[in-house]
């Protein structure tokens, strides 16, 4: 499955979804060994590997064991017929074994992360790697939600994939990298002119702060002439505010169309 896209990935798990559930039916009491083998045969190695994907998702890891196995049926003496420890109240979470983390897994490949801030495709990520992208876009003034705009990804795809790496992270005991913006980045005069030339010339905010290692709304800033003003380069024009033709005098009484702008003769008394 790794060679797939997600968008293949996920059609392959939506179609392995009532197979699923024929398993479970199976599994529940309808059906036998012989009845399971005969599904799994019928379905190819990715086909499998996105069944058990699917399966483990019908799982609540955070329900006690008991319950997730309470359907299993008790002997004749009244004793259940899985090992007693699986009666306990942990959670089926608990069960999971923790992952030793390599320090293989922790490589990053900067060059696949200063494409990832650029907005280059980069395929096959690592979580380290992703981790050090987003906190290098955070470091310069981005939040997640540029993150997704400047990746055309879906809104909150990574927000929710740090949540996600977050909580791994704190279950296995690590501390995880902080997201904080940095400040204190000096241009040089070359580089002004640059992103107010770049700026006018239709490159956005965005690309223009990933560029230049500044946020966006310093940008922003440069090109309205409010940071560096001792420097040159072409100052955007602010944005123009229309107001409603008249529509003080027409409150004060006074508009065009008012009463007591009309001369006697068409002024209308009821």
């Amino acid at each position: 499955m790794s060679s797939m896209s997600p968008e293949q990935r996920g059609d392959l798990a939506e179609r392995m979804l009532p197979e699923a559930a024929n398993l479970a039916v199976l599994v529940h009491g309808d059906g036998g060994p012989e009845d399971v083998a005969q599904v799994l045969a019928g379905l190819s190695a990715a086909e499998k590997d996105a069944l058990i994907v699917v399966l483990a998702g019908l799982v609540d890891p955070e329900q006690p064991v008991g319950r997730a196995l309470g359907w299993l049926d008790f002997n004749e003496h009244g004793s259940l017929t899985v090992p007693a420890s699986w009666a306990e109240d942990r959670k089926v979470r608990d069960l999971a074994p923790d992952d030793d983390t390599d320090l293989d897994e922790d490589f990053v490949d900067q060059v696949a992360v200063a494409k990832f801030i650029k907005g280059f495709r980069v395929d096959n990520l690592t979580d380290a790697e992703f981790l050090e992208a987003v906190k290098q876009c955070v470091a310069k003034g981005l939040t997640l939600a540029d993150v997704d705009q400047l990746r055309r990804w879906p809104r909150k795809t990574t927000e929710n994939r740090v949540n996600r790496l977050r909580k791994q992270w704190q279950r296995s005991g690590r501390a995880f990298p902080s997201l904080k913006s940095s400040s204190g980045v000096v241009l040089t005069e070359e580089q002004v002119i640059a992103i107010r030339v770049r700026a006018q010339e239709g490159a956005t905010d965005l690309s223009l702060a990933m560029s230049f290692n500044v946020s966006q709304k310093t940008v922003g800033e440069i090109c309205r002439g409010r940071r560096y003003p001792q420097y040159g380069g072409p100052i955007r024009a602010p944005k123009k505010v229309q107001h409603l033709p008249g529509s003080r005098q027409a409150m004060c009484g006074h508009g065009d169309m008012s009463l007591a702008a009309r001369k006697p003769s068409e002024r209308k008394v009821a």
